[in-house]
């Protein structure tokens, strides 16, 4: 693999402190010519939900094949094994917790490694809390730099990858129903709910007792108005113009949400 390929990483280490710095010197050492791209540093500390929701979006938009770093890790130091995966179109790098799990669902796994093989790390003696610079920044490094996978450390069966225990929407006799998945910067509330799901019916969304109306685009309702639409991602959001959807409408992750289909709709009182 050509050194000009792309390595991402994604922590929850913020930008207050050195930690992501340390990283990508230890990413320097072993190659610095390497283009190391930042998806983000500020997920929620500890929270797997939102690491896995945010590789799993950005994923698609990379390079073949790009190294993806991504160390959200509340278990590090523990018997959680530290691997290396290989799809189709790149590598994943990270604690096996459940953070890959978004991407895996629509980039099935090819092989994975246990990592193993020390010559790869930064230390053959690392930090117990600071895995990501003595084990997964040098390896994304040696992956990014050309090392094959297999020298990495042993095989694992890709069906033992942990996953996090997140429902999918489910289809329901009035349209579909789901859960609020991610709460974005802008309080913008991100559904399991997809775009195709929804068939270019007309439709609204129930939430909390409340019925919200369906939009393209946020400036097509007053500014201080609800309104859901699909986003960017293609996931049905709920957002408020010019407002913070999560904060004046009391949403949290793990919220239920319903889609009615106008069409399908049969109490009038709900539209």
């Amino acid at each position: 693999m050509p050194a000009h390929y792309v390595l991402t990483l994604l922590t929850d280490f913020g930008d207050r402190d050195v930690y992501v710095g340390v990283m990508k010197g230890a990413i320097a050492h072993v190659n610095p010519q390497l283009t190391v791209i930042d998806l983000t540093h500020h997920i929620p500390p500890q929270n797997l939900a939102a690491a896995r929701f945010n590789l799993m979006n950005a994923y698609p938009y990379f390079p073949v094949p790009t190294v993806h770093v991504a160390v959200v890790d509340p278990g590090v130091g523990s018997q959680r094994r530290a691997i290396a995966i290989q799809l189709a179109n790149g590598f994943l790098v990270g604690p096996d917790n459940g953070i890959f799990s978004g991407v895996l669902d629509h980039f099935p796994a090819i092989a994975a490694i246990e990592l193993s093989n020390t010559d790869y790390w930064r230390t053959a003696s690392p930090s117990a809390t600071f895995q990501g610079r003595d084990i997964f920044a040098p390896v994304g490094a040696h992956l990014a730099s050309g090392i094959p996978l297999k020298n990495l450390g042993s095989p694992i069966d890709p069906a033992t990858l942990v996953y996090l225990p997140i429902a999918p929407a489910t289809k329901t006799s009035f349209g579909f129903q789901g859960s609020i998945q991610y709460v974005d910067h802008f309080g913008n509330s991100v559904t399991n709910i997809s775009a195709n799901c929804l068939q270019n019916q007309p439709w609204f969304l129930r939430i909390h007792s409340q019925t919200i109306p369906s939009h393209q685009t946020y400036t097509d309702v007053e500014p201080g108005h609800s309104l859901a639409l699909i986003g960017s991602h293609n996931w049905v959001e709920i957002a408020i113009n010019r407002g913070n959807a999560a904060a004046q409408l009391h949403l949290q992750v793990g919220d239920r949400v319903e889609i009615y289909f106008t069409t399908l709709a049969s109490d009038a009182s709900l539209i």
